[in-house]
């Protein structure tokens, strides 16, 4: 006899955000396949724009429900929609949606950060081609529409094979955007196969991770772990090591020390929208992540794991600061801040308490904001060579293999992204506004207050000392003092110091490149305006935020 079959029961709604924005990348890839080149990037655009933001519409309608209900357990388990799930989902598709509209910026000479050719080699005959017909990368959307709804799924996993499959799901597309970048192509490549190759070790560490777990369980539910690490069984061996296991592979992705060797150098090779998108968006959904594994599946283990944590944690803020002192390139300088900031946000995860996780959420909020609006700018500040040269250049190594003119011919050509502090000296008298703004951001990541980075690190500070971790507070309060150092040395240089190439070099000879901030089509301009807003508005009246993620302070078990 033939038993009767029940159809599972799936909440689609629930699924909402995270349907639109893998649907998104599907639709996207057809595009590629059919579309007419000349129609791709404006379909690719409008599709990716409209998923995000659809995504952050229905995060929002997701959220009475959850208020009222606690949250929904959703697929048999494999996906939770709580309080914190909602909150972090918004937050993504927000600062998604910004970092698409920096994606897809181009210079008035048409130009994006992306190489037109992935697969030329630097330098090549075939790359001089590309350029010269005018190619675009309009696969990047795509791509970003996969990584997004990996990460949308990252937090809300119930189970940790779904935890693994949405790791790779935004992380192998990252590992591709790496090495898109349009100059410096060698470095970008290398910074790709860094990522790749960490990557890939840390994705194996976390499977063995599980794979312990899952003996030790019998289970790969996060609530039945939970409950099993409640009885004896003799085999609390495996638990010890595959739960450090599954933590080393989480903390990997949040840049945490001693697993942050990827960070500096991914965020200077990859094209910069892109290292601003990965800095905030990949950081947010594994705190997210790390925030569920070690509220729901651990708390039982808080003193085995206690040491470790909190080594992690003093570590990373301490390395980060004392690192961002010493670097003279700005992407470098903003990753090893990124590092400090991971330690700053670990203390609210250590603390264990609602308060806590109120905290990681608001500084994750405050955060984003501020990298996404700090790395848009990053991404307009350009070297421009004092007199005319060659629009096209085609360099062995890839460093410049491209000029494309911006301005008259007088103002000479756009040559590359003015990365080294020295080039941002007088920024601020030749371009006062976009000066100011990156001066918003970097008092925000210092934590200044009225700003947004102020009420983060308070939360964070907070929760921490509540939860009896007051010496990691002291030590985070003791960077951030430090810290203030290297964020005010780039103000004083951009406000009080000779603008780049105005003088001339040492043997007497005129200077050949100055600083500019190029003019774009503005897309950039409004996304590095509303994290100026966000960051401005969480810092005066942040009231409203925090009781929105106080209220969803909650893990459905």
């Amino acid at each position: 006899m033939n038993a009767a079959f029940t159809a599972p029961e799936i909440a689609w709604a629930q699924l909402t955000p995270i349907i639109l924005v893998l649907g998104a990348g599907v639709l996207g890839v057809l595009v590629e396949a059919f579309a007419p080149r000349q129609h791709r990037r404006v379909i690719q655009l409008a599709i990716a724009l409209l998923a995000t933001a659809g995504a952050l519409v229905a995060a929002a309608l997701l959220w009475a429900d959850v208020r009222d209900t606690g949250g929904t357990v959703v697929l048999g388990g494999s996906v939770i929609v709580d309080g914190p799930t909602v909150v972090m989902q918004g937050t993504i598709a927000i600062l998604a949606l910004l970092s698409i509209l920096v994606v897809a910026d181009r210079t008035r000479g048409g130009e994006d950060a992306f190489a037109p050719q992935a697969s030329a080699i630097p330098g090549s005959d075939y790359e001089e081609v590309a350029l010269r017909k005018g190619l675009q990368q309009t696969e990047v959307y795509p791509l970003l529409m996969f990584a997004t709804g990996g990460m949308l799924i990252f937090p809300a996993t119930g189970d940790l094979l779904t935890l693994f499959v949405a790791l790779e799901v935004l992380s192998l597309p990252l590992y591709l955007l790496t090495g898109l970048a349009r100059r410096r192509r060698l470095l970008s490549q290398e910074a790709s196969m860094k990522y790749f190759l960490l990557g890939s070790f840390a994705s194996a560490l976390l499977l063995f991770g599980i794979a312990l777990l899952y003996g030790f369980s019998g289970s790969l539910r996060y609530a039945e772990i939970a409950a099993a690490t409640q009885t004896v069984t003799g085999l609390d061996g495996l638990l010890i090591v595959g739960s450090v296991l599954v933590l080393v592979g989480l903390l990997f992705k949040v840049g945490a020390v001693p697993f942050q060797q990827w960070t500096p150098d991914v965020y200077q090779g990859a094209p910069t929208p892109i290292t601003g998108f990965m800095a905030a968006g990949t950081k947010i959904a594994a705190f997210g992540a790390l925030l569920r594994v070690f509220y729901v599946v651990m708390p039982g283990l808080e003193w085995d794991l206690e040491v470790g944590m909190w080594a992690v944690a003093i570590l990373t803020m301490v390395v980060g600061t004392i690192a961002a002192l010493v670097q003279t390139d700005m992407k470098r300088m903003l990753a090893y801040s990124s590092i400090a900031h991971a330690g700053f946000v670990l203390t609210g995860v250590i603390a264990l308490n609602a308060e806590g996780i109120a905290g990681v959420m608001f500084y994750l909020i405050a955060y984003g904001a501020a990298t996404v609006g700090a790395f848009g700018i990053v991404s307009l500040v350009r070297e421009r060579s004092v007199a005319p040269v060659a629009v096209a250049v085609a360099a062995g190594d890839g460093d410049v293999s491209e000029a494309t003119v911006d301005g008259a011919a007088d103002s000479g050509v756009v040559i590359g992204e003015a990365t080294h502090l020295s080039q941002w000296a007088g920024l601020g008298r030749t371009h006062p506004w976009t000066a100011l703004t990156f001066t918003l951001f970097l008092l925000s990541f210092a934590g200044i207050p009225l700003t947004a980075g102020f009420m983060g690190k308070f939360t964070v500070f907070s929760a921490a000392v509540a939860g009896g971790a007051w010496p990691l507070a002291l030590i985070g309060v003791l960077a951030s003092a430090a810290a203030v150092f290297f964020y005010v040395r780039i103000i004083v240089l951009m406000f009080f110091t000779a603008p780049a190439g105005s003088e001339e070099a040492a043997d007497g000879t005129p200077a050949t490149s100055t600083t500019t901030v190029v003019s774009a089509q503005g897309l950039t301009a409004v996304a590095v305006a509303a994290c100026a807003v966000i960051t401005i508005a969480l810092g005066v009246a942040p009231s409203p935020v925090l009781d929105l993620v106080a209220e969803a302070a909650k893990f459905i078990p």
